[in-house]
């Protein structure tokens, strides 16, 4: 399995998912409802901390300083603590909370105040700063946090190199650990994006294959009405020989057109049951539209435009009608969609004897109109002319705009 392959990142994600299952069934209610509840979490968290600090108070109620500095009432420890906790409730802002958090405890070193345990809030804050800010903050905080304790042993009376040693092994080790849970979050949230591509890319195949599908579809289709009207076809002619010779055998034949069309209606309604894009059942019985709507058709296009037409018109099958009109309703489209500001067009239609002649002429932008990687339309206009067996051209012209024209051959309608 090669590295970077559809096939590899889903075996990745099936294989972090089942690592996770069991995390997620135990831990999964508990972040669920600290996302609902953020503040309230937030709140939860620094509970212990603060807790701490309450029975820790006590020894401050008393008129002795165990630090040596300068000492504080019970009033002031509970204010001083109370600014020191409450920007741990800021879990969207780490680095305003740290931030807050180092001013306070720089103006409790400015007045030699003793360090009081709502100082291990800066660790916290330095901990949550690594986890989700990028390394080049969780680094400046960390050297923050490596100045305010060697800025708090200077204060004491006799400090030592092991005392140093020793605080900053435990700042350290509470920087790498927000650190790593900082790469482990991403990392984690990669593979989830991961395995988002894998499942987006196995939806893209799914959607490749139904179109594959509905092509096989359309080819068993063309075929299916192939080869039923081919029988019908010769049933019919081979009736009417026998009309008047052989009634029997002409009624049979009869017979077996109508089996027949039958079979080839109900197959049809299968094949094309499956391509149908409305899943609702809704069915339009409204006429398709023809050369007889036309007019209509460019009367109330957005680009104003004019038809022309010219030489003998025929009766002509209605899907050959509807493959011309379509092909005027695209081009006059692409006319109000590239041709710029007051483009006007003109339509003509040319009844000649072999072929009938379809252009659609504007005065727009031509060869300076941007060009286009999204559509679809003269792909369209294309295959609709080819399903005729004519020809068509498309572009801008010598003296500014640009001109579609199409030539089908002239079928007789049935």
């Amino acid at each position: 399995m090669r590295p970077g392959s559809y096939s590899y990142f889903r075996l990745e994600a099936e294989r972090w998912r089942a690592r996770v299952t069991y995390r997620e069934d135990v831990f999964g209610r508990v972040r669920a409802w600290s996302r609902r509840h953020e503040k309230l979490a937030g709140a939860l968290r620094v509970a212990p901390l603060a807790a701490l600090c309450a029975i820790l108070a006590v020894p401050f109620a008393t008129n002795t300083s165990p630090g040596g500095g300068q000492y504080v009432g019970l009033a002031s420890y509970v204010g001083l603590s109370v600014l020191l906790l409450v920007p741990l409730l800021w879990p969207g802002w780490p680095l305003a909370a740290f931030a807050a958090i180092s001013l306070v405890c720089f103006g409790q070193w400015l007045a030699d105040v003793d360090l009081l345990p709502a100082n291990l809030s800066v660790l916290v804050a330095l901990w949550a700063v690594a986890y989700r800010c990028s390394f080049r903050w969780a680094l400046a905080a960390g050297l923050v946090a490596e100045l305010g304790m060697f800025m708090a042993l200077v204060s004491w009376d006799a400090p030592t190199f092991g005392m140093f040693f020793s605080g900053s092994i435990f700042v350290v080790t509470i920087w790498l650990t927000g650190l790593y849970a900082n790469t482990r979050r991403r990392y984690l949230e990669g593979l989830e994006e991961r395995a988002e591509r894998a499942e987006r890319e196995r939806d893209q195949q799914a959607r490749m294959a139904a179109a594959a599908e509905r092509a096989r579809i359309a080819r068993e289709l063309h075929d299916v009405v192939a080869h039923n009207v081919s029988v019908m076809v010769v049933q019919a002619d081979g009736a009417g020989f026998a009309l008047d010779s052989d009634p029997e055998q002409a009624r049979q034949a009869v017979r077996t057109i109508s089996k027949t069309g039958r079979a080839a209606l109900a197959e049809m309604r299968r094949l094309v049951g499956v391509l149908r894009e409305n899943e609702h059942g809704d069915t339009d019985y409204t006429p398709q539209p023809g050369l007889a709507q036309l007019e209509e058709l460019i009367c109330g296009s957005a680009v104003p435009a004019r038809l022309r037409v010219s030489g003998v018109p025929r009766e002509l099958p209605e899907g050959q009608q509807l493959a011309i009109y379509r092909i005027v309703q695209e081009a006059l489209t692409n006319a109000l969609k590239h041709g710029g500001p007051d483009v006007q067009a003109i339509v003509e239609i040319e009844y000649g004897a072999p072929d009938l002649v379809v252009r659609v002429t504007d005065d727009g932008r031509g060869a300076a109109a941007p060009h286009s990687s999204d559509g679809h339309g003269l792909i369209g206009m294309r295959e609709r002319v080819g399903m005729y067996g004519g020809a068509m051209s498309a572009g801008p012209r010598s003296g500014g705009g640009f001109e579609v024209l199409a030539r089908l051959p002239m079928v007789k309608a049935a």
